[in-house]
């Protein structure tokens, strides 16, 4: 906030796409409780599962879209160059206070959190030295509805109003960003619940295919669509002699049981999870080495 009693800014960002409706569920959320300036800058498709990949041998484009209430651009690129585009001021004159990524179609829980652009678009806020959030919903096919995203969104704003207040006060803490994740039944959530990054996953495999049309379609939420098939891809690759295709599909997956992010949307919780930029290993690993690396070079001498 540039100027005394100032509405706060804040900037959306995802990887579902700008068009998607989780981002336009918390966009007019936001915008229809008249109390923050609203940006937008979002892939102008979709990015899921991208990670924190970047945009950088070439350029990528901006263009500026309709959305009642805020002042929108759809990026080429990915959602960690959204985030810095974003936040760079060329696009935008000025900072923004907080910067939400989301609302993603599927949770964003344990290892899944790699894998995440919408995690990633907080995660390059963070970077950037700028207050951020990403936000998923655990949508579940046949149960949830798009409505639930403008719920989750909803769910979201004391949360999002009491850091926003302590970002004024100069006591949000700068060493981290939160990922928060919503439980199915949103209407009914048992409040907000503090926990930690666990190590769900689902298990991937790879299935050899004729045709990019093969198969299921992958869900954001890292499931199949057993209602509709693969979405039209490119066969050139595979319509060359000599070239293989294969395609992605989840063969199992690996709950936490602890006292974790996946565990608490599970039972029902909103999970609040504090990351930061790090990807320290445990600390039984860090034992393992010490033990290890004094004698490596002795060893590798004596074998010659």
């Amino acid at each position: 906030m540039t100027e005394m009693n100032a509405r706060p800014t804040i900037m959306v960002t995802n990887d579902d796409g700008i068009d998607a409706p989780g981002l336009r569920a918390l966009v007019s959320v936001l915008v229809s409780t008249n109390r923050y300036d609203v940006r937008v800058c979002a892939p102008d498709s979709e990015k899921s599962a991208v990670s924190h990949c970047i945009t950088w041998r070439h350029a990528v484009s901006a263009k500026q879209v309709e959305m009642d209430g805020a002042t929108a651009f759809a990026i080429s690129g990915t959602p960690a160059d959204c985030a810095s585009l974003g936040l760079s001021k060329a696009l935008f004159p000025s900072l923004p206070d907080l910067v939400l990524s989301g609302i993603n179609m599927g949770s964003n829980c344990g290892y899944h959190i790699v894998y995440s652009g919408t995690v990633a678009g907080a995660r390059e806020a963070f970077l950037c030295g700028v207050p951020s959030i990403s936000m998923s919903y655990d949508w579940v096919g046949g149960v949830s509805s798009t409505n639930d995203y403008s719920l989750a969104a909803e769910a979201c704003l004391p949360i999002i109003s009491a850091i926003l207040a302590e970002i004024v006060n100069q006591t949000y803490p700068a060493r981290c960003f939160l990922n928060i994740d919503l439980p199915t039944d949103i209407r009914n959530h048992k409040g907000y619940k503090l926990t930690t990054q666990g190590k769900s996953i689902y298990r991937m495999g790879w299935r050899q295919v004729t045709s990019g049309t093969q198969g299921r379609k992958m869900l954001s939420t890292m499931t199949m669509d057993m209602d509709s098939p693969a979405s039209p891809e490119p066969d050139s690759l595979a319509l060359s002699e000599g070239n293989m295709l294969f395609k992605r599909e989840v063969i199992g997956a690996q709950l936490d049981e602890t006292e974790t992010d996946a565990l608490a949307v599970k039972e029902g919780y909103i999970s609040v999870t504090p990351l930061n930029g790090l990807s320290n290993a445990e600390a039984e690993c860090h034992t393992f080495f010490k033990h290890l690396l004094p004698g490596v070079l002795e060893q590798s001498w004596s074998a010659l």
